[in-house]
């Protein structure tokens, strides 16, 4: 079974995916999950079950969890030049238990309890590359999988923020082009404190970002993906704001914290890392419900997508029952390629 080698870094894993003829043991469950129907931004899959834009750093890694019951496959994030990753290590198991926005620093450790600091960067290769790669990756994947392309603007001096937007756009386009079903505009990236890593925090940039990218994408779903947001009002201004242009809101991007060593010594230049996993489960899922009151008071219709902590099918019914369309997860799938198959029927069973 291959796996997403944890212990290594971003390229070691782009370079090592599966090979394109690799097949699970397991064989996915057919059909729908639960015999009903599932809507995916108004496109029907056999499921909720998604991956985040995280581990799927190539073709070969999405058509990997596609084969391993995942129905909507994120393409990690690209940008309209290369880009090099953080150096390793990109992921470090952390000691959390609850998450929720007032927390104070947390605790590497050596072996894996659930959460981890991630450390990437949003890294991309070069466009003609991920270019030719998405559009090999929409030509081999099953019939009824989606591919969603994460997307992000990369400011340079002297620009405006209408030129980030047009940044976006531009990598949305080439997605779209290259045969992305819908595309995920990444607003939020706790390891990056310029622009265009926190613009979920300011609603009027978001809106602009999100129209740039509606008005070249034709009628292909627009995603936004978001940090943690607690404010009802904070919230209810960005759903206002971005709900003309976008088809759905994805949530939450881990959550930032320093990370300490064993001696107590701060652990990546003393710079935030997002924390993912279980122990963001709560806030992650709690926003969910604050987002969908906000949308049906308001009567706008945006969809959700729970992201965070999910490793088994109660999580994904909670997640569903707070208001999402859809549930992705990365970290489970990353340390179980399995455990999507075991969602599946779980979910199936009742």
């Amino acid at each position: 079974m291959f796996r997403y080698r944890t212990d290594q870094s971003y390229d070691w894993n782009y370079e090592h995916a599966p090979p394109p003829e690799a097949r699970p043991s397991s064989g996915e469950l057919p059909g729908p999950v639960g015999g009903r129907h599932w809507d995916f931004c108004g496109i029907p899959v056999h499921s909720p079950l998604g991956m985040p834009a995280g581990p799927l750093l190539n073709g070969r890694w999405v058509l990997w969890y596609a084969r391993l019951g995942f129905d909507v496959l994120t393409y990690k994030t690209v940008r309209s030049g290369a880009r090099a990753c953080y150096p390793a290590p990109n992921l470090l198991p952390v000691d959390v238990a609850t998450l929720n926005g007032r927390d104070g620093d947390v605790n590497a450790t050596e072996a894996m309890r659930g959460s981890w600091a991630v450390s990437f960067g949003m890294p991309s290769r070069a466009p003609e590359l991920w270019r030719r790669d998405v559009e090999w990756t929409r030509s081999a994947l099953p019939p009824g999988k989606v591919l969603s392309v994460s997307v992000v603007g990369t400011m340079q001096p002297g620009w405006s923020m209408d030129e980030l937007a047009q940044d976006y756009a531009r990598c949305a386009r080439w997605a779209v082009e290259a045969g992305a079903h819908c595309v995920e505009a990444n607003l939020s990236c706790p390891n990056v404190s310029s622009e265009d890593g926190q613009l979920y925090q300011q609603p009027e940039a978001a809106a602009r970002v999100a129209r740039a990218v509606r008005q070249v994408v034709g009628n292909a779903p627009v995603l936004l993906k978001i940090g943690l947001m607690t404010d009802p009002d904070q919230a209810d201004r960005l759903v206002r704001a971005v709900a003309p242009y976008a088809d759905a809101l994805v949530m939450v991007n881990c959550l930032a914290r320093r990370v300490l060593g064993a001696g107590g010594e701060l652990l990546f230049a003393g710079e935030p890392r997002g924390i993912a996993g279980a122990g963001i489960r709560d806030s992650a899922c709690s926003q969910i419900g604050l987002f969908r009151r906000i949308i049906e008071d308001a009567g706008l219709r945006l969809n959700l997508v729970g992201v965070g902590g999910v490793g088994n099918a109660a999580h994904v019914r909670e997640y569903l029952s707070a208001g999402a369309q859809a549930v992705h997860l990365a970290t489970a799938a990353m340390i179980d390629p399995e455990v999507g198959f075991r969602i599946r029927r779980e979910l199936s069973e009742g």
